[in-house]
This record gives structure tokens, C-alpha cells and sequence, in this order.
């Protein structure tokens, strides 16, 4: 059994719907103010069946001119109340059902900024969207649709039953005798419908994921020749995802004519029963089989009302899980009066899963303030993970970190966050203006003359003023519209912008051709002046200026020194220096 279907099977599907009319409660009035006119809306079916009595007896059977006159005008009066109590009923829980959509989309938005990275590592970025756009629509259902249906069609239920023991008590007491049946029949569609509407709701994301990563990566998809594989993967989880719809669907069509041909013998010996009473007037016959007609299309309804609330007890548990989940530790208290920069690493280990051992080692090292130290290594020594966890992107496993000699889980996040400025080759730009990407964040009240100044000192202005609309040019998704290099300025800018006394460049020269690299490289050297730097560098002819250079290997410090030092000592660095420049 997958997680979700065993917390939809350990929670109680009451406990979660309480939880989920807790964002109705809000708009109180309006629910209120829907539900009243959803009782009208339920009398004026009693109210039509009631008004078939007098229409036979009175106006075709005793033909009294009072009640022939009346009827009519009774008729278009109850129709027209219904109309407006419908329309008022419809409008105002819709209101209510968008706003419940809002506050929860709204909720999980935050909900996904505040979350760590460490779930993003292990969570499908489909799997949210289908959180985000499809579970919460199926959550609007249960809080609004649902409601609806339960209240207008339990009250015309109520009433017309009401009616039909106040015509005759006998005749109703048969139509009942088929209740017992259908309520254990919709107990059953009850734990059908719940069990595939939490599968459903997985492999929607699952889809969705598939369909995501096709998209993103469709380049490499192309070149590649992944089509055909890709389309296999989408057409197992599209099947899969038809087929639990095809499970539900056939539950759902089922149950109808099964409870309709129960409710239809109980109707047949109503009609056997009242045809042998001569006492039964024929207003009141037709009364009774007009309320007994009625009743069945709310009957229907309210069996298939099972449906939609199981997928939306099933949505909200998958969303109340997810708003549930503890967001990244934010535990500091400690304030840093002004930053200098000083920062230095103390035993530190690290380890994305303790099963699979440490990726970090026993590191130590310290930096001045206003001093630069580069990581240097083979690729998966881990040195990008080093970095990572001087914003606390991830948390050490044994260890500290300090800044300015506080332990940085003692400093709140967002203090924290604020010293330190990030450039990496994995470069994420927003589907804006480039001066609003330059300017992001924090940065938004930044001054236009800054804003040029910083990319003049990245170098992007030169291709910037190309541009027919210069920092008011949309980069496109991702900066889809702009090259490697000129994304990487535009990072650079950005950190240039923020002015902190850390800087963070982990491959921030990877994506630029070597003209480019050196006017940013002159650039990068003027911002590291004063500054703490940490370089990640692939290209060891980039971090050769270095105050301090750390070799890794597998998680460990196996040489430290300046760049003479090191290839003095003919170790691991300067292995790596002559393989890259062995011509």
C-alpha cells in the first residue's frame, strides 16, 4: 500500500473535511446566505409536487373556478422564486469555492518557498504542480459542490418524504423499506471511490512529472533520440492514470441504475398499494407520484455525491500532508551587528543520506575577511556541497560553520542569506525584464543608475544596449531568449547588486567564451577586493590570484596552500594543473 492510501486509510475522512470547511468559516456570510436560499431552492420541490393536489382535485376533477384562476399564477410565482434562489444559491457558493482555492493555493505557494532543499532533492517538481493546479480543484468540489448537493437535495429529500407520510403514511413507509440497501450500497461505493481516488491523485503527478521533464529537457531529448523512450514512460503512467479513472468511472455509473432500480420496485408497490385504496383521491395520487418522481433525481445525486467527496478528502489529505511538512529550521536568535566576513569550517561533516556515508569529511579552514579561498578537485569531490552549506541550503551532519566566529544555525535565515551573495553555473532567470532580474528580491528598490552600474561592472551592458529594449528586454523563461554567457553576466550583475560582504562563485565563469571571461574576470577581481570569496572552478588558470587554494578529493582536504606553494610541492594540485595544461 503507498503512503497516501495508508494515510487516507489511518485518517479519519471526517477529521480531514472538518479541516477543510476550517477555510469556508471565513466567509461565513456568504455560505450562509447560500445555504438559505439552497432551502428554498429544496421547498420549492415539495412546493410543486404539493400544488399538483389541488391542480387535479380542484381545477380537472371539481373544476372550482377559484382554484383554476390561482394555480397558474402559483406555478409561475414558484417557479420564478426557485430561479432566484437558484441563481443566489449558485453565485455565492462559487464565491465561497474560488476563495477556498485561493487561500490554499496561496498557502502551498509559501508552503513551497519555505520548504528545504532537501525535499526538493527527493520531490518530482510535476508531483507539486499537480498538488498545486489539480488537487485543489478537486478540494473546491468537496467544500462547495459537495455542500450544495447535500443540503438542497437533503432538504428536498426531507421534504418531499414529509409530504408524501403527510398524503399517506402507508404508501411511504413501502418506498422506505429500500433505504437499509441503498445506504449500505453507498457505504460501499464510499471505500471504493476513496481507495482510487488517492492512486488517481499520484499518478496525476506522475504524468505531470513525465510530461515536465519532456518539456525541459527536450533539447536533449532531440539529440538524443529519446522520443520514442519518453513516450513509452508517458503512455505507462497515462495508462495507469486511465485506468484508475476507468475503475472509478465504472463504480460511479454503476451505482446510479442500482440504486434507481431499487428505488423503482419500491415505487412499483407504492402505485400496486394506492391503485387498491379507494380512499386515495387523484390530486392526491398524483401529488404522491409527482414527490415519488421528484425524489428520485436528489436520490441520484446524493449517490453520486460519493464521488466527488472521496476525491476531495483523498486531494485534501494529499495537501494537508503537504502544508503539514516542517519547513526549513529557522531556529536563530543571534543578530549580527555589521558582518566582516569572516568565515571558518570546524570539523565539519556532511551526508545527504546517512546510509550511504559522508560526503564531506573532517573539513577545516578558515577564511579572513576580505580574503578569497578556492576549491579545486575532480568533479563529485564536493566541493559545490562544500559551498551549499554556508547559506545553510543544508544543515552539517556533524561540525560547525561560523561567520564572524556565531554559529550560523545561531543567525536567522534570512540575516544570514543577506551577507552572502551566490553566482553558479546553473543560472535561474525569471520570465521578466532584465533590469527586474538584475533587481531581484530584496534588491527590487534598487535605483535604475545602480542597476547599470552593476551590469557595466559585469560587462552585460555591451550586449544590453543591443537590445531594442534594453533593461526593459523580457529574457523569456529561464532567460530562454538570451545566450549562456549573457545569462552568466546577468547573475554576475546580480551579485555585483546585492554588494555583500560573502561571495559565493561556484563556476560563474563556466558558460562564457574567453574574450567575455576576462573583461568578467577583472570584474570579479574588483568585487572580491574587501571581500570573502569562495571560488569553485573547474578552469584552474581562473583561481591562480587565489589567497588561499583547497584541493579536495572525495569529500576530503588533501592539499592546502597558494598556487606557488602548491605546485611547489608537485601533489595532487599540481597534477591537476599540468593535466590541464600539459601542451
Amino acid at each position: 500500500m503507498s503512503n497516501s492510501q495508508q494515510v487516507i486509510t489511518d485518517k479519519s475522512g471526517g477529521r480531514l473535511y472538518k479541516r477543510l470547511l476550517g477555510y469556508v468559516l471565513p466567509h461565513w456570510r456568504a455560505f450562509i446566505f447560500s445555504t438559505v436560499a439552497l432551502v428554498i431552492v429544496a421547498g420549492t420541490e415539495t412546493g410543486f409536487a404539493a400544488l399538483m393536489k389541488p391542480i387535479m382535485d380542484g381545477s380537472f376533477v371539481d373544476r372550482d373556478p377559484e382554484i383554476i384562476q390561482w394555480t397558474p399564477i402559483a406555478l409561475i410565482a414558484l417557479f420564478l422564486v426557485r430561479g432566484i434562489a437558484a441563481f443566489t444559491a449558485g453565485y455565492w457558493m462559487s464565491w465561497v469555492a474560488r476563495k477556498v482555492i485561493k487561500k490554499l493555493r496561496m498557502q502551498m505557494f509559501q508552503q513551497l518557498l519555505s520548504l528545504p532543499v532537501t525535499f526538493y532533492d527527493t520531490t518530482p517538481s510535476g508531483t507539486l504542480l499537480s498538488k498545486l493546479i489539480y488537487d485543489v480543484e478537486q478540494v473546491a468540489q468537496a467544500t462547495t459542490d459537495v455542500i450544495t448537493i447535500l443540503i438542497r437535495d437533503s432538504f428536498t429529500v426531507l421534504g418531499l418524504l414529509a409530504w408524501m407520510f403527510y398524503l399517506d403514511w402507508l404508501l411511504a413507509t413501502i418506498l422506505l423499506v429500500g433505504t437499509p440497501v441503498i445506504a449500505q450500497l453507498i457505504h460501499y461505493i464510499n471505500k471504493r471511490f476513496r481507495r482510487y481516488s488517492g492512486r488517481i491523485q499520484e499518478s496525476m503527478g506522475d504524468v505531470t512529472h513525465i510530461a515536465e521533464e519532456a518539456i525541459e529537457g527536450q533539447r536533449v531529448v532531440k539529440t538524443f533520440g529519446g522520443q520514442e523512450y519518453e513516450a513509452q514512460r508517458f503512455e505507462l503512467a497515462n495508462e495507469l492514470n486511465r485506468k484508475l479513472n476507468m475503475k472509478l468511472a465504472v463504480t460511479n455509473v454503476a451505482s446510479v441504475p442500482v440504486v434507481q432500480f431499487i428505488a423503482a420496485v419500491a415505487s412499483a408497490a407504492v402505485i400496486f398499494v394506492a391503485i387498491q385504496n379507494e380512499d386515495l383521491s387523484v390530486g392526491s395520487f398524483v401529488s404522491f407520484v409527482a414527490a415519488m418522481m421528484l425524489l428520485l433525481a436528489p436520490m441520484k445525486r446524493l449517490t453520486k455525491i460519493a464521488a466527488n467527496l472521496q476525491r476531495g478528502i483523498a486531494a485534501a489529505d494529499s495537501i494537508f500532508s503537504f502544508i503539514d511538512k516542517p519547513a526549513e529550521r529557522d531556529e536563530g536568535e543571534q543578530q549580527l551587528e555589521e558582518c566582516h566576513g569572516a568565515v571558518s569550517y570546524e570539523n565539519v561533516h556532511f551526508s545527504y543520506d546517512e546510509a550511504k556515508g559522508d560526503v564531506l569529511n573532517a573539513i577545516n579552514f578558515t577564511v579572513q575577511p576580505g580574503k578569497s579561498i578556492a576549491f579545486v578537485g575532480r568533479s563529485g569531490s564536493g566541493k559545490s556541497t562544500l559551498v551549499s552549506l554556508l547559506p545553510r541550503f543544508y544543515d552539517v551532519s556533524e561540525g560547525k560553520i561560523l561567520l564572524d566566529g556565531t554559529d550560523i544555525r545561531e543567525i536567522p535565515l534570512q540575516q544570514l542569506r543577506d551577507q552572502i551573495a551566490l553566482v553558479t553555473q546553473h543560472i535561474t532567470l525569471f520570465n521578466d525584464t532584465i533590469a527586474n532580474n538584475i533587481a531581484y528580491g530584496r534588491l527590487k528598490g534598487a535605483s535604475r543608475d545602480a542597476i547599470i552600474a552593476a551590469a557595466r561592472a559585469a560587462h552585460a551592458m555591451e550586449f544590453i544596449e543591443d537590445l531594442p529594449d534594453g533593461l526593459d528586454t523580457m529574457v523569456g523563461e529561464n532567460g530562454v531568449l538570451l545566450s549562456g554567457g549573457q545569462r552568466q553576466r546577468l547573475a554576475i550583475a546580480r551579485a555585483l547588486l546585492k554588494d555583500c560582504p560573502v561571495l559565493i562563485l561556484d563556476e560563474a565563469t563556466s558558460a562564457l567564451d574567453t574574450h567575455s571571461e576576462r573583461h568578467i574576470q577583472e570584474a570579479l577581481e574588483g568585487l572580491m577586493e574587501n571581500r570573502t570569496t569562495l571560488v569553485i572552478a573547474h578552469r584552474l588558470s581562473t583561481i591562480e590570484k587565489a589567497d588561499q587554494i583547497v584541493v579536495m578529493e572525495k569529500g576530503a582536504i588533501v592539499e592546502v596552500g597558494d598556487h606557488k606553494q602548491l605546485l611547489e610541492a608537485d601533489g595532487y594540485y599540481a597534477a591537476l594543473y599540468k593535466m590541464q595544461f600539459h601542451d
